[in-house]
Protein backbone atom coordinates (compact mmCIF):
# COMPACT_ATOMS: atom_id res chain seq x y z
CA UNK A 1 0.00 0.00 0.00
CA UNK A 2 1.09 3.42 -0.77
CA UNK A 3 1.80 6.01 1.66
CA UNK A 4 -0.83 8.20 0.70
CA UNK A 5 -2.95 5.20 1.05
CA UNK A 6 -1.73 4.18 4.44
CA UNK A 7 -2.95 7.88 5.38
CA UNK A 8 -5.97 7.17 4.22
CA UNK A 9 -6.80 3.95 6.70
CA UNK A 10 -5.41 5.96 9.37
CA UNK A 11 -7.69 8.88 8.69
CA UNK A 12 -10.20 6.96 9.02
CA UNK A 13 -9.18 3.97 11.59
CA UNK A 14 -8.97 7.39 13.87
CA UNK A 15 -12.33 9.02 12.85
CA UNK A 16 -13.99 5.37 13.46
CA UNK A 17 -12.52 4.57 16.84
CA UNK A 18 -12.94 8.34 17.68
CA UNK A 19 -17.03 7.77 16.72
CA UNK A 20 -17.15 4.31 18.70
CA UNK A 21 -15.71 5.82 21.75
CA UNK A 22 -17.90 9.53 21.95
CA UNK A 23 -21.47 7.38 20.59
CA UNK A 24 -20.33 5.08 23.91
CA UNK A 25 -20.09 7.93 26.47
CA UNK A 26 -23.70 9.71 24.67
CA UNK A 27 -25.16 6.34 25.51
CA UNK A 28 -24.06 6.46 29.10
CA UNK A 29 -25.35 10.14 29.21
CA UNK A 30 -28.37 9.35 27.46
CA UNK A 31 -27.69 11.87 24.98
CA UNK A 32 -28.45 11.48 21.15
CA UNK A 33 -25.83 9.51 19.26
CA UNK A 34 -25.79 12.23 16.09
CA UNK A 35 -24.29 14.46 19.15
CA UNK A 36 -21.35 12.08 19.45
CA UNK A 37 -21.31 11.99 15.87
CA UNK A 38 -20.96 15.69 15.38
CA UNK A 39 -17.79 15.99 18.57
CA UNK A 40 -16.34 13.30 16.72
CA UNK A 41 -15.21 15.67 14.07
CA UNK A 42 -14.82 18.71 16.68
CA UNK A 43 -12.40 16.51 18.53
CA UNK A 44 -10.34 15.04 15.97
CA UNK A 45 -10.66 17.67 13.32
CA UNK A 46 -9.22 21.35 12.52
CA UNK A 47 -10.85 22.46 15.25
CA UNK A 48 -9.78 19.96 17.53
CA UNK A 49 -6.88 18.08 18.13
CA UNK A 50 -6.35 18.37 14.37
CA UNK A 51 -5.18 14.60 13.56
CA UNK A 52 -7.86 13.58 10.93
CA UNK A 53 -8.43 15.57 7.91
CA UNK A 54 -11.60 15.52 5.50
CA UNK A 55 -9.45 13.23 2.67
CA UNK A 56 -11.36 11.61 -0.22
CA UNK A 57 -12.41 8.34 1.40
CA UNK A 58 -13.93 10.08 3.96
CA UNK A 59 -15.57 12.30 1.49
CA UNK A 60 -16.90 9.39 -0.05
CA UNK A 61 -18.28 7.67 2.59
CA UNK A 62 -20.21 10.79 4.12
CA UNK A 63 -21.50 11.61 1.19
CA UNK A 64 -23.16 7.83 1.07
CA UNK A 65 -24.16 8.52 4.73
CA UNK A 66 -26.45 11.29 3.36
CA UNK A 67 -28.32 9.13 1.15
CA UNK A 68 -28.64 6.49 4.19
CA UNK A 69 -29.80 8.62 6.39
CA UNK A 70 -32.43 9.63 4.17
CA UNK A 71 -33.08 6.16 3.39
CA UNK A 72 -33.64 5.31 6.70
CA UNK A 73 -36.19 8.52 7.04
CA UNK A 74 -38.38 6.79 4.15
CA UNK A 75 -37.96 3.39 5.34
CA UNK A 76 -39.48 4.99 8.67
CA UNK A 77 -42.35 6.82 7.08
CA UNK A 78 -46.17 4.39 7.51
CA UNK A 79 -48.67 6.21 6.36
CA UNK A 80 -50.95 3.63 8.25
CA UNK A 81 -49.72 4.80 11.14
CA UNK A 82 -51.28 8.32 10.71
CA UNK A 83 -54.19 7.44 8.71
CA UNK A 84 -56.66 8.01 11.22
CA UNK A 85 -55.45 11.87 12.67
CA UNK A 86 -54.47 12.34 9.01
CA UNK A 87 -56.42 15.98 9.12
CA UNK A 88 -55.08 17.48 12.23
CA UNK A 89 -51.85 15.99 11.31
CA UNK A 90 -51.51 17.90 8.31
CA UNK A 91 -52.88 21.73 10.02
CA UNK A 92 -50.29 21.20 12.92
CA UNK A 93 -47.42 20.68 10.28
CA UNK A 94 -48.62 22.83 7.60
CA UNK A 95 -49.15 25.56 10.30
CA UNK A 96 -45.75 24.73 12.25
CA UNK A 97 -43.48 25.07 9.19
CA UNK A 98 -45.26 28.27 8.51
CA UNK A 99 -45.12 29.93 11.38
CA UNK A 100 -41.98 29.15 12.86
CA UNK A 101 -39.94 29.92 9.60
CA UNK A 102 -41.50 33.36 10.20
CA UNK A 103 -40.34 33.48 13.77
CA UNK A 104 -36.38 31.63 12.59
CA UNK A 105 -36.62 34.95 9.88
CA UNK A 106 -37.79 37.27 12.58
CA UNK A 107 -35.03 36.07 15.45
CA UNK A 108 -32.64 35.93 12.46
CA UNK A 109 -33.35 39.54 11.49
CA UNK A 110 -32.41 41.12 15.14
CA UNK A 111 -29.59 39.10 15.65
CA UNK A 112 -28.22 41.27 12.29
CA UNK A 113 -27.75 38.26 9.88
CA UNK A 114 -28.77 39.33 6.33
CA UNK A 115 -32.43 38.91 4.98
CA UNK A 116 -31.13 35.36 2.53
CA UNK A 117 -29.10 34.42 6.00
CA UNK A 118 -32.34 34.73 7.75
CA UNK A 119 -34.23 32.98 4.72
CA UNK A 120 -31.48 30.00 4.64
CA UNK A 121 -31.87 29.69 8.80
CA UNK A 122 -35.31 29.84 8.85
CA UNK A 123 -35.10 27.10 5.95
CA UNK A 124 -32.87 24.81 7.87
CA UNK A 125 -34.38 25.04 11.45
CA UNK A 126 -37.88 24.12 10.73
CA UNK A 127 -37.58 20.48 10.34
CA UNK A 128 -37.88 18.30 13.64
CA UNK A 129 -34.94 15.53 14.53
CA UNK A 130 -37.34 12.61 13.19
CA UNK A 131 -33.96 9.57 13.62
CA UNK A 132 -34.00 10.96 17.53
CA UNK A 133 -37.76 11.68 18.44
CA UNK A 134 -39.08 8.18 16.79
CA UNK A 135 -36.19 6.74 18.77
CA UNK A 136 -36.94 8.56 22.35
CA UNK A 137 -40.46 7.82 21.77
CA UNK A 138 -40.21 4.30 20.89
CA UNK A 139 -37.68 3.91 24.08
CA UNK A 140 -40.58 5.02 26.10
CA UNK A 141 -43.46 3.02 24.27
CA UNK A 142 -44.89 5.67 23.61
CA UNK A 143 -44.93 6.07 19.52
CA UNK A 144 -48.31 4.54 20.00
CA UNK A 145 -50.17 7.30 22.58
CA UNK A 146 -51.57 9.75 20.23
CA UNK A 147 -49.26 12.50 20.49
CA UNK A 148 -46.72 9.66 19.69
CA UNK A 149 -48.64 9.60 16.56
CA UNK A 150 -49.36 12.84 15.83
CA UNK A 151 -45.53 14.09 16.49
CA UNK A 152 -44.39 11.27 14.11
CA UNK A 153 -46.78 12.50 11.82
CA UNK A 154 -45.97 15.88 11.81
CA UNK A 155 -42.82 14.46 11.23
CA UNK A 156 -44.01 12.51 8.02
CA UNK A 157 -44.40 15.97 6.63
CA UNK A 158 -41.47 17.47 7.89
CA UNK A 159 -39.59 15.01 5.74
CA UNK A 160 -41.76 15.71 3.03
CA UNK A 161 -40.92 19.67 2.89
CA UNK A 162 -36.99 18.39 3.51
CA UNK A 163 -36.82 16.37 0.65
CA UNK A 164 -38.07 19.31 -1.07
CA UNK A 165 -35.61 21.64 0.28
CA UNK A 166 -32.86 18.93 -0.91
CA UNK A 167 -34.15 18.93 -4.32
CA UNK A 168 -34.43 22.92 -4.74
CA UNK A 169 -30.78 23.63 -3.34
CA UNK A 170 -29.34 20.71 -5.40
CA UNK A 171 -29.88 22.66 -8.11
CA UNK A 172 -27.63 24.91 -7.30
CA UNK A 173 -27.11 29.02 -8.40
CA UNK A 174 -28.62 29.74 -11.82
CA UNK A 175 -28.31 33.11 -13.61
CA UNK A 176 -31.88 34.05 -13.92
CA UNK A 177 -35.57 33.29 -12.83
CA UNK A 178 -36.35 31.48 -15.69
CA UNK A 179 -33.71 29.00 -15.19
CA UNK A 180 -34.26 28.31 -11.94
CA UNK A 181 -38.25 27.55 -12.47
CA UNK A 182 -36.89 25.40 -15.68
CA UNK A 183 -34.71 23.57 -12.87
CA UNK A 184 -36.97 23.08 -10.22
CA UNK A 185 -39.55 21.94 -12.11
CA UNK A 186 -37.34 19.45 -13.75
CA UNK A 187 -36.49 18.37 -10.69
CA UNK A 188 -39.98 17.45 -9.42
CA UNK A 189 -40.88 15.81 -12.94
CA UNK A 190 -38.31 13.77 -12.40
CA UNK A 191 -38.67 13.08 -8.79
CA UNK A 192 -42.30 12.37 -9.81
CA UNK A 193 -40.86 9.79 -12.40
CA UNK A 194 -38.87 8.18 -9.56
CA UNK A 195 -41.57 7.94 -7.27
CA UNK A 196 -43.97 6.24 -9.60
CA UNK A 197 -41.93 3.65 -10.12
CA UNK A 198 -41.04 2.98 -6.38
CA UNK A 199 -44.85 2.58 -6.14
CA UNK A 200 -45.59 0.58 -8.48
CA UNK A 201 -42.36 -1.53 -7.34
CA UNK A 202 -43.62 -1.61 -3.89
CA UNK A 203 -47.43 -2.72 -5.47
CA UNK A 204 -45.40 -5.79 -7.70
CA UNK A 205 -42.52 -6.03 -7.78
CA UNK A 206 -40.98 -6.15 -4.05
CA UNK A 207 -43.42 -8.26 -1.64
CA UNK A 208 -42.65 -11.35 -4.09
CA UNK A 209 -38.79 -10.13 -3.69
CA UNK A 210 -38.45 -9.42 -0.31
CA UNK A 211 -41.01 -12.84 0.97
CA UNK A 212 -37.99 -14.75 -1.10
CA UNK A 213 -35.14 -13.25 0.51
CA UNK A 214 -36.58 -13.16 4.10
CA UNK A 215 -36.24 -16.90 4.26
CA UNK A 216 -32.45 -16.22 4.68
CA UNK A 217 -31.36 -12.94 6.80
CA UNK A 218 -28.21 -12.41 5.36
CA UNK A 219 -29.79 -11.83 1.52
CA UNK A 220 -32.78 -9.69 3.10
CA UNK A 221 -29.97 -7.34 4.13
CA UNK A 222 -28.26 -7.61 0.91
CA UNK A 223 -31.47 -6.67 -1.26
CA UNK A 224 -32.19 -3.96 0.86
CA UNK A 225 -28.80 -2.36 0.66
CA UNK A 226 -28.79 -3.33 -3.34
CA UNK A 227 -32.38 -1.37 -3.52
CA UNK A 228 -30.91 1.96 -1.86
CA UNK A 229 -27.87 1.68 -3.87
CA UNK A 230 -30.23 1.19 -7.17
CA UNK A 231 -32.43 4.61 -6.47
CA UNK A 232 -28.89 6.18 -5.60
CA UNK A 233 -27.39 4.89 -8.78
CA UNK A 234 -30.30 6.39 -10.58
CA UNK A 235 -30.92 9.47 -8.98
CA UNK A 236 -26.99 9.82 -9.45
CA UNK A 237 -27.68 9.01 -13.50
CA UNK A 238 -30.65 11.77 -13.65
CA UNK A 239 -28.54 14.39 -12.16
CA UNK A 240 -30.66 14.24 -9.11
CA UNK A 241 -29.32 14.15 -5.88
CA UNK A 242 -28.47 10.98 -4.59
CA UNK A 243 -30.13 11.54 -0.79
CA UNK A 244 -33.60 11.85 -3.10
CA UNK A 245 -33.34 8.76 -4.55
CA UNK A 246 -32.60 7.30 -0.92
CA UNK A 247 -35.28 8.45 0.62
CA UNK A 248 -37.65 7.01 -2.08
CA UNK A 249 -36.27 3.77 -1.99
CA UNK A 250 -36.82 3.62 1.65
CA UNK A 251 -40.48 4.93 1.07
CA UNK A 252 -41.19 2.17 -1.29
CA UNK A 253 -39.98 -0.46 1.41
CA UNK A 254 -41.69 1.29 3.93
CA UNK A 255 -45.26 -0.11 3.05
CA UNK A 256 -44.39 -3.40 3.37
CA UNK A 257 -44.56 -5.90 6.16
CA UNK A 258 -40.85 -6.90 5.88
CA UNK A 259 -40.13 -3.20 6.64
CA UNK A 260 -39.16 -3.23 10.66
CA UNK A 261 -37.18 -6.23 10.20
CA UNK A 262 -35.29 -5.37 6.65
CA UNK A 263 -34.81 -1.40 9.10
CA UNK A 264 -33.43 -3.49 12.26
CA UNK A 265 -31.41 -5.22 9.90
CA UNK A 266 -30.06 -3.00 8.16
CA UNK A 267 -29.90 0.17 10.74
CA UNK A 268 -25.89 -1.26 11.84
CA UNK A 269 -24.69 -0.31 8.05
CA UNK A 270 -26.98 2.67 7.81
CA UNK A 271 -25.55 3.75 11.31
CA UNK A 272 -21.81 3.28 10.51
CA UNK A 273 -22.14 5.89 7.29
CA UNK A 274 -24.66 8.18 8.70
CA UNK A 275 -21.84 8.50 12.12
CA UNK A 276 -19.10 9.33 9.04
CA UNK A 277 -21.21 11.84 7.75
CA UNK A 278 -22.34 13.75 10.53
CA UNK A 279 -18.44 13.73 11.95
CA UNK A 280 -17.35 14.92 8.10
CA UNK A 281 -19.36 18.13 8.55
CA UNK A 282 -17.10 19.34 11.68
CA UNK A 283 -13.98 18.18 10.27
CA UNK A 284 -15.09 20.99 7.07
CA UNK A 285 -15.09 23.86 9.94
CA UNK A 286 -12.05 25.34 11.35
CA UNK A 287 -12.71 26.92 15.21
CA UNK A 288 -13.30 30.76 14.07
CA UNK A 289 -15.83 29.20 11.50
CA UNK A 290 -17.61 27.29 14.69
CA UNK A 291 -17.97 30.00 17.16
CA UNK A 292 -18.19 33.01 14.50
CA UNK A 293 -21.48 33.48 15.88
CA UNK A 294 -21.82 31.93 19.00
CA UNK A 295 -23.54 34.10 21.17
CA UNK A 296 -25.98 34.28 18.54
CA UNK A 297 -26.29 30.80 18.42
CA UNK A 298 -26.73 30.93 21.74
CA UNK A 299 -29.30 33.44 22.16
CA UNK A 300 -31.40 31.65 19.02
CA UNK A 301 -31.65 28.43 20.69
CA UNK A 302 -32.98 30.16 23.98
CA UNK A 303 -35.42 31.94 22.16
CA UNK A 304 -36.43 29.57 19.46
CA UNK A 305 -37.21 27.15 22.12
CA UNK A 306 -39.78 29.14 23.70
CA UNK A 307 -41.43 30.63 20.78
CA UNK A 308 -41.59 27.33 19.31
CA UNK A 309 -43.10 25.95 22.30
CA UNK A 310 -45.56 28.26 22.06
CA UNK A 311 -46.39 27.63 18.13
CA UNK A 312 -46.67 23.88 18.66
CA UNK A 313 -48.94 23.94 21.82
CA UNK A 314 -51.43 26.55 20.29
CA UNK A 315 -51.74 24.39 16.95
CA UNK A 316 -51.95 21.33 18.77
CA UNK A 317 -54.74 23.14 20.60
CA UNK A 318 -56.47 24.83 17.87
CA UNK A 319 -56.88 21.09 16.60
CA UNK A 320 -58.77 20.16 19.64
CA UNK A 321 -56.18 18.38 21.28
CA UNK A 322 -56.07 17.70 25.07
CA UNK A 323 -54.08 19.92 28.15
CA UNK A 324 -51.97 17.04 28.05
CA UNK A 325 -51.59 15.89 24.32
CA UNK A 326 -50.73 18.93 23.33
CA UNK A 327 -48.21 19.36 26.21
CA UNK A 328 -46.07 15.87 25.49
CA UNK A 329 -46.20 16.18 21.91
CA UNK A 330 -45.12 20.12 22.11
CA UNK A 331 -42.08 19.34 24.13
CA UNK A 332 -40.79 16.56 21.85
CA UNK A 333 -40.65 18.77 18.47
CA UNK A 334 -38.39 21.38 20.04
CA UNK A 335 -34.76 21.24 19.09
CA UNK A 336 -32.60 21.94 16.17
CA UNK A 337 -32.49 18.94 14.46
CA UNK A 338 -29.68 17.28 12.23
CA UNK A 339 -31.46 18.25 9.35
CA UNK A 340 -30.25 21.70 10.03
CA UNK A 341 -26.81 20.62 9.58
CA UNK A 342 -27.62 18.82 6.19
CA UNK A 343 -29.68 21.62 4.55
CA UNK A 344 -26.50 23.83 6.27
CA UNK A 345 -23.86 21.65 4.33
CA UNK A 346 -25.74 21.39 1.13
CA UNK A 347 -25.76 25.19 1.20
CA UNK A 348 -21.87 25.48 1.94
CA UNK A 349 -21.39 23.32 -1.41
CA UNK A 350 -23.61 25.25 -3.37
CA UNK A 351 -22.54 28.65 -2.54
CA UNK A 352 -25.49 29.80 -0.83
CA UNK A 353 -24.30 30.51 2.79
CA UNK A 354 -20.67 30.34 4.32
CA UNK A 355 -18.98 28.26 6.62
CA UNK A 356 -19.84 30.28 9.44
CA UNK A 357 -23.48 30.09 9.09
CA UNK A 358 -22.92 26.40 8.77
CA UNK A 359 -21.37 27.14 12.53
CA UNK A 360 -24.13 28.74 13.51
CA UNK A 361 -26.50 25.93 12.96
CA UNK A 362 -24.23 23.41 14.02
CA UNK A 363 -24.01 25.00 17.38
CA UNK A 364 -27.77 25.63 17.63
CA UNK A 365 -28.14 21.62 16.93
CA UNK A 366 -25.19 21.08 20.19
CA UNK A 367 -27.46 23.17 22.17
CA UNK A 368 -30.65 22.02 21.54
CA UNK A 369 -30.58 18.00 20.98
CA UNK A 370 -28.87 16.88 24.35
CA UNK A 371 -31.09 19.48 26.15
CA UNK A 372 -34.81 18.63 24.31
CA UNK A 373 -33.45 14.63 24.86
CA UNK A 374 -33.79 14.99 28.61
CA UNK A 375 -37.28 16.59 28.35
CA UNK A 376 -38.42 14.26 26.31
CA UNK A 377 -37.46 11.85 28.48
CA UNK A 378 -38.50 12.83 32.04
CA UNK A 379 -41.94 14.49 29.97
CA UNK A 380 -44.36 13.44 31.96
CA UNK A 381 -42.53 14.77 35.00
CA UNK A 382 -42.65 18.09 33.58
CA UNK A 383 -46.23 18.18 32.94
CA UNK A 384 -46.53 16.87 36.02
CA UNK A 385 -45.60 19.93 37.59
CA UNK A 386 -47.22 22.62 34.90
CA UNK A 387 -50.17 20.69 35.35
CA UNK A 388 -51.66 23.21 37.45
CA UNK A 389 -50.96 26.16 35.81
CA UNK A 390 -52.11 24.37 32.30
CA UNK A 391 -55.39 22.38 33.34
CA UNK A 392 -57.32 25.77 33.47
CA UNK A 393 -57.31 25.48 29.51
CA UNK A 394 -58.85 22.29 29.72
CA UNK A 395 -61.85 21.83 27.90
CA UNK A 396 -64.71 18.99 26.79
CA UNK A 397 -64.85 17.23 23.85
CA UNK A 398 -61.25 16.83 22.79
CA UNK A 399 -59.84 14.46 20.45
CA UNK A 400 -59.55 11.01 21.83
CA UNK A 401 -57.16 8.83 21.85
CA UNK A 402 -57.88 6.04 19.04
CA UNK A 403 -57.03 2.33 20.21
CA UNK A 404 -53.35 0.94 19.38
CA UNK A 405 -53.33 -1.45 16.68
CA UNK A 406 -53.33 -4.23 19.31
CA UNK A 407 -54.54 -3.93 22.75
CA UNK A 408 -56.41 -6.68 25.11
CA UNK A 409 -54.60 -9.06 22.80
CA UNK A 410 -52.34 -12.41 22.45
CA UNK A 411 -49.19 -12.47 21.55
CA UNK A 412 -47.63 -15.73 19.98
CA UNK A 413 -44.24 -15.84 19.11
CA UNK A 414 -43.27 -18.22 16.94
CA UNK A 415 -45.71 -19.67 14.05
CA UNK A 416 -46.74 -23.69 13.81
CA UNK A 417 -49.47 -26.12 13.88
CA UNK A 418 -48.74 -25.96 17.70
CA UNK A 419 -49.30 -22.35 18.24
CA UNK A 420 -51.89 -22.42 15.45
CA UNK A 421 -53.76 -24.60 18.11
CA UNK A 422 -53.15 -22.24 21.18
CA UNK A 423 -54.54 -19.38 19.12
CA UNK A 424 -57.78 -21.07 18.67
CA UNK A 425 -58.07 -22.02 22.55
CA UNK A 426 -57.36 -17.96 23.42
CA UNK A 427 -58.65 -16.37 20.01
CA UNK A 428 -62.57 -15.94 22.70
CA UNK A 429 -60.75 -14.42 26.15
CA UNK A 430 -59.36 -11.94 24.41
CA UNK A 431 -59.78 -8.88 21.52
CA UNK A 432 -57.44 -10.59 19.10
CA UNK A 433 -54.35 -12.92 18.72
CA UNK A 434 -51.28 -11.51 17.22
CA UNK A 435 -48.51 -14.00 15.87
CA UNK A 436 -44.57 -12.46 15.80
CA UNK A 437 -42.60 -14.73 12.80
CA UNK A 438 -39.63 -14.69 10.83
CA UNK A 439 -39.61 -17.30 8.75
CA UNK A 440 -40.68 -16.24 5.07
CA UNK A 441 -42.18 -19.98 4.76
CA UNK A 442 -45.06 -18.66 6.80
CA UNK A 443 -45.77 -15.42 5.36
CA UNK A 444 -48.43 -15.60 2.96
CA UNK A 445 -50.46 -18.65 5.23
CA UNK A 446 -50.14 -15.62 7.91
CA UNK A 447 -51.15 -13.14 5.75
CA UNK A 448 -54.27 -14.97 5.04
CA UNK A 449 -55.67 -15.90 8.52
CA UNK A 450 -57.46 -13.74 10.34
CA UNK A 451 -55.09 -13.19 13.18
CA UNK A 452 -52.76 -10.32 13.09
CA UNK A 453 -49.52 -10.81 11.64
CA UNK A 454 -45.94 -8.86 12.34
CA UNK A 455 -43.51 -10.24 10.53
CA UNK A 456 -39.94 -10.05 12.03
CA UNK A 457 -37.26 -11.23 14.94
CA UNK A 458 -38.83 -10.74 18.27
CA UNK A 459 -35.22 -9.98 19.21
CA UNK A 460 -35.58 -6.62 18.22
CA UNK A 461 -36.87 -4.01 20.02
CA UNK A 462 -38.61 -2.51 17.02
CA UNK A 463 -41.11 -5.80 16.47
CA UNK A 464 -41.66 -6.00 20.53
CA UNK A 465 -43.11 -2.35 20.94
CA UNK A 466 -45.02 -3.39 17.75
CA UNK A 467 -47.04 -6.37 19.20
CA UNK A 468 -47.16 -3.48 21.86
CA UNK A 469 -46.46 -6.39 24.77
CA UNK A 470 -47.00 -4.21 27.58
CA UNK A 471 -50.90 -3.83 26.45
CA UNK A 472 -51.53 -7.19 25.26
CA UNK A 473 -53.40 -10.11 28.16
CA UNK A 474 -51.64 -13.33 27.43
CA UNK A 475 -47.88 -13.47 25.82
CA UNK A 476 -47.42 -17.22 24.45
CA UNK A 477 -43.83 -18.28 23.44
CA UNK A 478 -42.74 -21.50 21.41
CA UNK A 479 -39.53 -19.84 20.16
CA UNK A 480 -36.98 -21.89 22.84
CA UNK A 481 -34.41 -19.08 22.85
CA UNK A 482 -33.73 -17.77 26.49
CA UNK A 483 -32.79 -14.07 25.11
CA UNK A 484 -35.87 -13.47 23.06
CA UNK A 485 -37.60 -15.10 25.84
CA UNK A 486 -36.23 -12.93 28.50
CA UNK A 487 -36.86 -9.92 26.58
CA UNK A 488 -40.91 -10.68 26.46
CA UNK A 489 -40.73 -11.33 29.80
CA UNK A 490 -38.92 -8.02 30.75
CA UNK A 491 -40.79 -5.75 28.29
CA UNK A 492 -43.91 -6.29 29.74
CA UNK A 493 -43.72 -7.53 33.48
CA UNK A 494 -47.35 -7.29 34.04
CA UNK A 495 -48.69 -9.26 31.25
CA UNK A 496 -49.45 -13.00 31.80
CA UNK A 497 -46.11 -14.41 29.90
CA UNK A 498 -46.06 -18.17 29.22
CA UNK A 499 -42.59 -19.51 27.66
CA UNK A 500 -40.33 -22.26 26.87
CA UNK A 501 -36.63 -23.21 27.78
CA UNK A 502 -34.41 -25.33 27.00
CA UNK A 503 -32.38 -26.00 30.15
CA UNK A 504 -33.50 -25.94 33.89
CA UNK A 505 -30.90 -22.94 34.36
CA UNK A 506 -32.90 -21.08 31.56
CA UNK A 507 -36.16 -21.88 32.92
CA UNK A 508 -34.85 -20.44 36.29
CA UNK A 509 -33.56 -17.18 34.51
CA UNK A 510 -36.64 -16.82 32.99
CA UNK A 511 -38.95 -17.51 36.39
CA UNK A 512 -36.50 -14.70 38.49
CA UNK A 513 -37.33 -12.64 36.41
CA UNK A 514 -40.88 -12.45 35.89
CA UNK A 515 -42.39 -15.04 33.53
CA UNK A 516 -45.45 -16.64 34.79
CA UNK A 517 -45.22 -20.31 33.96
CA UNK A 518 -41.70 -21.93 32.02
CA UNK A 519 -42.59 -24.69 29.69
CA UNK A 520 -39.16 -27.16 30.03
CA UNK A 521 -40.51 -30.68 28.72
CA UNK A 522 -40.37 -30.39 24.87
CA UNK A 523 -42.41 -33.13 24.42
CA UNK A 524 -45.81 -32.35 26.48
CA UNK A 525 -45.54 -28.65 25.11
CA UNK A 526 -48.93 -28.98 23.15
CA UNK A 527 -50.76 -31.24 25.79
CA UNK A 528 -49.78 -28.63 28.51
CA UNK A 529 -49.89 -25.37 26.89
CA UNK A 530 -53.54 -26.62 25.66
CA UNK A 531 -54.63 -27.69 28.92
CA UNK A 532 -53.76 -24.47 30.56
CA UNK A 533 -54.78 -21.99 28.34
CA UNK A 534 -58.28 -23.75 28.20
CA UNK A 535 -58.60 -22.49 31.15
CA UNK A 536 -58.01 -18.71 30.36
CA UNK A 537 -62.14 -17.71 30.49
CA UNK A 538 -61.54 -18.85 33.76
CA UNK A 539 -59.24 -17.02 35.85
CA UNK A 540 -59.45 -18.92 39.21
CA UNK A 541 -59.17 -22.13 38.10
CA UNK A 542 -56.83 -20.78 35.47
CA UNK A 543 -54.35 -19.27 38.30
CA UNK A 544 -54.73 -22.76 40.94
CA UNK A 545 -53.36 -24.63 37.55
CA UNK A 546 -51.00 -22.62 37.24
CA UNK A 547 -49.61 -22.82 40.75
CA UNK A 548 -49.70 -26.49 40.91
CA UNK A 549 -47.52 -26.67 37.41
CA UNK A 550 -44.66 -23.98 39.02
CA UNK A 551 -44.82 -26.41 41.91
CA UNK A 552 -44.23 -29.20 40.36
CA UNK A 553 -41.77 -27.68 38.29
CA UNK A 554 -39.84 -27.07 41.75
CA UNK A 555 -40.23 -30.40 42.95
CA UNK A 556 -37.16 -32.73 42.89
CA UNK A 557 -37.76 -35.63 40.29
CA UNK A 558 -36.17 -38.58 39.65
CA UNK A 559 -33.93 -39.34 36.42
CA UNK A 560 -36.40 -41.76 35.13
CA UNK A 561 -39.13 -38.77 35.03
CA UNK A 562 -36.86 -36.72 33.68
CA UNK A 563 -35.39 -38.29 30.89
CA UNK A 564 -39.41 -39.55 29.94
CA UNK A 565 -40.29 -35.79 29.75
CA UNK A 566 -37.71 -33.99 28.05
CA UNK A 567 -37.60 -35.26 24.66
CA UNK A 568 -36.38 -34.41 21.54
CA UNK A 569 -38.63 -31.98 19.32
CA UNK A 570 -41.70 -33.71 18.75
CA UNK A 571 -44.26 -34.13 15.75
CA UNK A 572 -46.78 -32.14 17.96
CA UNK A 573 -44.52 -28.97 17.46
CA UNK A 574 -45.30 -28.67 13.39
CA UNK A 575 -41.32 -29.68 12.96
CA UNK A 576 -39.51 -27.99 15.15
CA UNK A 577 -41.30 -24.83 16.90
CA UNK A 578 -37.96 -23.88 19.44
CA UNK A 579 -36.99 -21.27 16.34
CA UNK A 580 -38.90 -19.42 14.11
CA UNK A 581 -36.20 -18.85 11.54
CA UNK A 582 -33.87 -20.20 9.16
CA UNK A 583 -30.74 -19.68 10.39
CA UNK A 584 -31.44 -19.62 14.31
CA UNK A 585 -33.15 -16.17 14.98
CA UNK A 586 -36.53 -15.92 16.17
Amino acid sequence: MSLGGIALATDFALLIVAAAVLSYAARLTKQPTIVAYVLTGVVVGPIGLGIVAEDQLIEIVAELGLGFLLFLLGIEMRFDDIKEIMRPVGAIAVGQAILQAVASTAVALLLGFTVFQSLMIALATTFGATPIIVKVLGDKDDLKSLYGKVDVGILIFQDIYLVMALAILAVGTVDNVGEIAFSIGRVFLLMGAIGVVAYLASKYFLPALLRASAANKSTLFTVGIAWAFLFIFAAEALDLSIEIGAFLAGLALAQLPYSTELKERMRPATNFFIAIFFASIALQMEMDQLLAYWQEALIAATLLIVINFFIVFGLFYSQNFDVETSFLGTISMLQVSEFSLVLGALAVDQGFIEEGILGFLSLMALITMPISTYYVIYNRQIYAYVKPILERLEREDTVEAQPVEYDDHAVIVGYSRLSGELAEIVEDDVDEVVFVEDRAEYVTELQDVEHGFIFGNARHGDIRQEANLSGAEIIVSVAQRADVNLRLVEDAPDTLSIVTATTEDEATVLLESGADYVVLERGIVGDELGNLLELLDDREAFERRLAQLNERARSPRTDETTESNRSHPASDTGGDASTTGGDTDV
